[in-house]
């Protein structure tokens, strides 16, 4: 269990080691994708693997594709996201790009495509698995970087990603033969397991107590920006008595919780402690008031 006060704001330490999480998770997907998998055609699927394809076609960096696809999911996810992971966002993007333009002209790391695959995809998946640990999505929103850790995209988004994956992979096999589609396939799978394996603690379900003398306000403001059920578990008294507010949150979501709580009520006190899902969802079987 942990307790954070609006007084205890993180160190200067803990900040450079964000900041240079960030930096090095960026430049080790680059290192992934140019010095394994570009050097061998393989292509790793998703935005990064469709950017490698049209680099492939165009003869253009891969870098200026990897920004220029990755660009709108961070403009689209401003509303949901404050400024500061905004920033953070924006620095892994930043990081993966100038890698990649900077590690563009070196020679490939092995002249075997099965090594290359295999450590491709573990360069990319621990990558950006270590830029989302640490506050800098290169792509997507945190609730869906959320999603993802809780066992993937959402069930309608399921089949044209799979489709749009295939198409890539089909057409890149069309183009540089079906040995480096197998390995290519061989390098999406690691990358992904990685990034799974590299976030795994992140989607723990927690216990969030809030205490304030604002709970209803915060309750609202939390119920409609997380997207889920806030329980007002002891209302504020009549005079002034502070209220708790119980909800639940992944780590990946702590400061943005903590950001709107404290827009609300800067005196206000926040309990975190993990839990089971299979727990605590018996709180949830009524409608929170309102």
């Amino acid at each position: 269990m942990k307790v954070r006060y609006r007084k205890s704001a993180p160190s200067r330490n803990s900040k450079t080691l964000r900041l240079l999480s960030i930096v090095f998770g960026g430049l080790l997907a680059a290192v992934g994708l140019e010095l394994f998998l570009m050097p061998h055609k393989l292509l790793p699927g998703g935005i990064a693997g469709l950017s490698a394809l049209l680099s492939h076609l165009t003869e253009m960096r891969l870098g200026l594709f990897l920004f220029l696809f990755n660009l709108p999911f961070i403009l689209m996810s401003r509303r949901q996201i404050n400024l500061r992971f905004a920033l953070y966002t924006m620095l892994g993007l930043i990081c993966l790009t100038a890698g990649s333009l900077a590690l563009h002209h070196f020679p490939a790391a092995t002249s075997e495509p099965l090594p290359a695959a295999i450590a491709g995809g573990l360069c990319l998946g621990f990558g950006l698995g270590i830029t989302v640990r640490f506050g800098g999505l290169t792509a997507g929103s945190e609730k869906q970087g959320v999603r993802l850790l809780n066992g993937g995209p959402p069930k309608s988004a399921e089949m044209p990603i799979m489709l749009f994956n295939m198409l890539i992979l089909l057409y890149g096999g069309s183009l540089f033969g079906w040995d480096q589609a197998m390995y290519s396939i061989i390098a999406y799978l690691l990358a992904f397991e990685a990034l799974r394996f590299s976030l795994r603690d992140l989607s723990l379900t927690q216990a969030v107590f809030i205490t304030s003398s604002q709970c209803e306000e915060i309750r609202r403001k939390l119920q409609q920006s997380l997207d889920r059920e806030v329980k007002l578990v002891r209302s504020t008294g009549p005079e002034g008595e502070p209220g708790t507010v119980f909800c639940l949150a992944s780590r990946l979501e702590e400061e943005q919780l903590a950001s709107i709580v404290h827009e609300c009520d800067q005196d206000s006190k926040i309990v975190i402690n993990a839990a089971r899902n299979n727990r605590i969802r018996a709180l949830f079987r009524n409608k929170p008031p309102g």
